[in-house]
């Protein structure tokens, strides 16, 4: 008999996570297409043709993300996985071979794509979480966050690399060429092990020990297996009792508000009208063409993945109010100085708000960027934390399609740092909520931060 060769846990975490350069290669690939594509297609003057192809990305990932959560719960994480990968490689080629001014074409082939990226959002954050040991999980999330932008930043550095092609071929290869992640994560998830906890909630226990074997040490095995059976009853038991309406019962209301708000305000802050269009941006200020400016998104880029290394550093060392308020208070003002400094001086440099905006990106990478997810994932209680999870996915996910569709017809119509002014106002409106509504859950079990919603509960009562 041969034995059957051990997949290294590296192996295993690597590929885990490897849907997280894809959703970032994906979000961030626009940016570069945008100013060739715009141009190919004579789109200069048509801002909501510009909003919709940039934005539908997000409306596919609205559906992605709360699709792919139901149907892995009935066929799995991982054959989730590969069909999310086919459905990466099947909607960069279409993006990237649209007919001329096929502005419908383009929007179906991102919705499809965004389906794709929805799922990797809710996929890899749970096949991570089931696949790691409960020591790993803060790190481990972190390096989902990295691999994010650090497919972001892949994706600004292949469209620098392609920006002197001829403009056709430059916006259809910067498209296409998600296709190829898309294939290596497909041959690296074949290999892949099933989450345990999905085989054990299936009944299928010998395999999630074999399973078990790769990542854990023999002696803690058939502990967990225990510890993930009961757990399983228990959240079976909970479904039953639970309703969208007891999301915004009393006792949970607190938290859900919180947790929601949370979620929404870190995309309604603006921080994607920056990512999705920074070139654009920049020929708005300076009058030099938006393909000229390619070096622009790779510095953003080059920012954000710092930002979340620093985030793995400091996760844990301070409070999550101190850093979202720290965060959102710079970033504000990042968005509200240079509509003043404008007015007080009139013949100030045009790359004046390109530098504020690079102070904004350094900041929300290592404070709301991470923390959101953070948060999501402390903050509901375990009897309503699916349905709670995936509404913030949601509502994070409409904030950015929102952000990408409006934020070019908003430039069209007004002064383009009086549009980052109206953002720069929602962040601190952010930190208002913050600091009112969202309680600190460093340090706290998952008890105690349930306990904060239902002695706020209590207080309401009693007033």
């Amino acid at each position: 008999m041969i034995q059957e060769k051990k997949i290294s846990s590296k192996f295993i975490y690597f590929f885990g996570a490897f849907g997280g350069i894809l959703f970032g290669y994906d979000i961030g690939v626009m940016t570069g297409a945008l100013p060739f594509l715009q141009s190919d297609w004579n789109l200069q003057n048509d801002p909501t043709a510009i909003g919709w192809i940039t934005s539908s990305l997000m409306l596919g990932a609205i559906f992605g993300g709360a699709l792919s959560g139901q149907i892995s719960d009935r066929i799995g994480r991982r054959k989730m996985i590969l069909i999310a990968s086919i459905i990466f490689a099947l909607g960069s080629i279409m993006a990237g071979i649209s007919p001329h001014n096929g502005i419908l074409f383009m929007i179906v082939s991102r919705i499809i794509l965004g389906l794709a990226v929805g799922a990797a959002s809710a996929l890899v954050p749970a096949y991570m979480s089931e696949m790691a040991p409960a020591r790993l999980r803060g790190r481990l999330s972190g390096i989902n966050q990295t691999m994010i932008v650090s497919g972001m930043l892949l994706s600004y550095i292949v469209a620098f690399v392609l920006k002197d092609l001829p403009e056709t071929m430059a916006w259809r290869l910067m498209l296409s060429l998600a296709a190829v992640p898309a294939l290596i994560l497909f041959f690296g998830v074949l290999r892949l092990p099933e989450s345990p906890r999905f085989l054990i909630k299936n009944n299928k226990i010998n395999e999630a020990r074999k399973v078990l074997c790769y990542i854990r040490p023999k002696e803690k095995i058939e502990s967990e297996i225990s510890k993930i059976q009961e757990s399983s009853k228990w959240e079976e038991k909970a479904s039953q009792k639970t309703s969208w309406g007891t999301l915004l019962s009393g006792k949970y209301r607190y938290l859900v508000i919180a947790g929601l708000g949370v979620a929404a305000f870190q995309q309604f802050q603006g921080a994607n009208a920056i990512f999705y269009y920074i070139p654009l941006i920049v020929e708005n200020a300076t009058g030099n063409e938006a393909s000229s400016a390619l070096m622009w998104p790779i510095i953003q880029g080059v920012i954000l993945v710092l930002g979340s290394l620093l985030f793995l550093l400091i996760a844990d060392k301070f409070n999550r109010r101190t850093l979202l308020t720290l965060g959102g208070t710079v970033m504000g003002l990042s968005f509200i100085l240079p509509a003043i400094l404008n007015l007080v001086i009139p013949n100030a440099s045009p790359m004046m708000i390109v530098v504020f905006l690079s102070i904004y990106v350094a900041f929300y990478s290592f404070t709301w960027a991470p923390l959101t997810w953070v948060i999501v994932g402390e903050i509901f209680p375990l009897i309503i934390r699916g349905r709670s999870s995936g509404l913030a996915s949601s509502f994070n996910w409409i904030g950015s399609f929102l952000v990408g569709l409006l934020f070019p017809i908003m430039v069209a119509s007004m002064a383009q740092e009086a549009v980052f002014a109206i953002f720069g106002a929602i962040c601190l409106l952010g930190v208002l909520f913050v600091r009112l509504c969202v309680p600190e859950t460093r340090g706290r079990s998952l008890e105690e931060i349930e306990e904060i919603g239902e002695s706020k509960h209590l207080q309401k009562k009693t007033v």
